[in-house]
């Protein structure tokens, strides 16, 4: 698999497509006003404790008051309030060296809202989701700075490496590795791109996210809450580093600060690859030369086709996501379960790629076309599960049910990208409705008595294929309305043909020049 990331700058922000295999999987959109991203650590203050939800509400500095439950305090919270006073205040006694910091006693799991937090304190936090429709961010004090290869988390000394390495003996090789060179009072996950790793790469991975965390510390000296402590650079930034990996063939840029920026990111964490950066120059949208803009269209909508004919329907309720796979003009002659089991597995693809591109959470439904042998069901279940590898979010596939139902939860953290594909009818304006098709000949005549009167004298005229007949129809005793029209204005007139035309869509040319004249 080959994947490319193509990044559109422009003065509204900055547009990026990942693209595996040329097809579009992932778009995500940097506005150069976003706050709030996933991973952001903020100082907030406590504003209201809810015991019935176990929860508190607190002020981050957004519109609406973000929300922290008791699940995401972190078993080390008592340490980080303890930690985020004394560091606002100055009064760090253990320097930079968080192996000197004292922790507190952990909370239990099941406690309560109200048992571990009194009054209103100042809070170092972190976003665990953007805020979305009329909710505010989600918050955890569960404190992660990622890396390129590992994951670095405050208050606590366990390495844990992850479950995508399936070697035994490269899992008890990171492990080793780690709990030899990882500081004291930090935990470490070991993420997937740490696989084969040597401990030099290891070590500057985990020294920078400790240089990080140093950086937050002397920030929050002095902070008043609501106020941002820690942020990522760019989103760009953040995609190359949890995604740069052999596959990566290209990172085509089309502004040439950001391009500098990416090449000295990817010089830093991944120097081999500083080549693969390139500067989009041509006259061409970025988007429309790489084929982002045409797949973009025919992504998003409520209907999805497939190259066999086959399509989806995508909707949306306030409870869930609901897709529905048909099999449309695709052809049966293998048979009815052959048939389905083809469109499916079909489907199974295009429904991975939609739900990363359009990151879609919460309850996902799928209505597979319906296979009698449960076989055929099981196979369509491993194919989605294989298809979904890929996909960075969290998520929970249910076996096929007996009526060909697949329930899916999936993880999502930021607001669901939703993009209209129609387009303005260019006949009504988004109306839905015209002038009246009887006076559109008067309203011809009207124009070209005006463009007569600026000096036009040899004209073409772009109309409907019924337009057209209709003015140019005429016989022997009868001339034309073009004909009249010519001799009473005293004008050179040619009727074309338009078949993209509305019935009362024209446009007149300047015949020798073939240049549209507005009016």
């Amino acid at each position: 698999m080959t994947k490319e990331l193509i990044i559109n700058a422009s003065d509204e922000g900055v547009e990026i497509a990942l693209l595996e295999d040329k097809k579009l999987v992932e778009l995500h959109y940097e506005r150069g006003h976003d706050n709030f991203a996933v991973g952001d650590l903020y100082l907030g203050k406590v504003k209201k404790l809810m015991p019935g939800l176990n929860a508190v509400f607190i002020d981050v500095g957004y519109e609406k008051d973000a929300f922290l439950h008791y699940t995401d305090l972190s078993p080390y919270f008592r340490s980080l309030v303890k930690f985020s006073k004394l560091s606002v205040d100055g009064n760090t006694p253990w320097g930079t060296d968080m192996g000197k910091f004292h922790n507190e006693k952990e909370i239990v799991k099941t406690g309560k809202i109200n048992e571990v937090i009194q009054g209103k304190p100042e809070i170092l936090v972190q976003i665990l989701k953007e805020p979305i429709s009329s909710k505010g961010p989600r918050l955890s004090c569960e404190i992660s700075l990622p890396g390129r290869f590992v994951v670095l988390t405050p208050f606590n000394d366990v390495v844990a490496v992850s479950r995508k390495i399936h070697s035994a003996e490269e899992r008890k090789r990171l492990q080793r590795i780690v709990e030899s060179i990882k500081p004291k009072n930090f935990g470490v996950i070991v993420r997937t791109a740490a696989e084969n790793k040597n401990t030099a790469e290891l070590h500057q991975d985990i020294s920078e996210l400790e240089a990080i965390w140093q950086k937050t510390q002397e920030t929050l000296k002095g902070a008043k809450a609501p106020q941002i402590i820690q942020s990522e650079k760019t989103k760009t930034n953040s995609i190359l580093r949890d995604l740069l990996s052999e596959s990566f063939q290209r990172v085509v840029v089309n502004d040439k600060k950001l391009l500098t920026e990416t090449k000295e990111y990817i010089s830093h964490i991944a120097p081999e690859k500083e080549e693969i950066v390139s500067y989009h120059n041509g006259g061409q949208h970025i988007f429309d030369t790489f084929g982002v803009s045409k797949q973009v269209k025919a992504s998003f909508g409520k209907t999805v086709n497939m190259s066999s004919g086959a399509y989806l329907i995508i909707e949306h309720t306030e409870a869930l996501h609901v897709i529905d796979v048909n099999s449309g003009t695709r052809s049966a002659d293998a048979g009815q379960e052959q048939n389905a089991v083809a469109t499916n597995l079909e489907a199974v693809a295009e429904i991975a790629r939609q739900m990363r591109l359009r990151d879609l959470g919460g309850i996902i439904i799928i209505d597979f076309i319906d296979m009698k042998l449960p076989e055929n069901r099981k196979k369509v279940y491993d194919a989605l599960e294989q298809q979904m590898t890929s996909d960075r979010a969290r998520h929970t596939i249910l076996p096929m049910s007996k009526f060909g139902l697949m329930q899916i939860t999936r993880q999502r953290l930021r607001p669901e990208l939703n993009i209209s594909t129609a387009e303005e009818c260019p006949a009504c304006h988004g109306t839905g409705k015209i002038g009246p098709s009887i006076l559109i000949s008067d309203e011809i005549e009207n124009n070209l008595r005006y463009l007569v009167s600026q000096g036009h004298r040899n004209l073409k005229l772009h109309v409907n294929p019924i337009v057209e007949a209709y003015l140019t129809k005429g016989t022997f005793f009868k001339p034309s309305i073009i004909k009249n029209w010519m001799k009473q204005h005293k004008v050179k007139l040619t009727v074309v043909v338009d078949n993209n035309a509305s019935v009362v869509q024209y446009d007149f040319y300047d015949a020798k020049t073939d240049e549209l004249i507005k009016l």
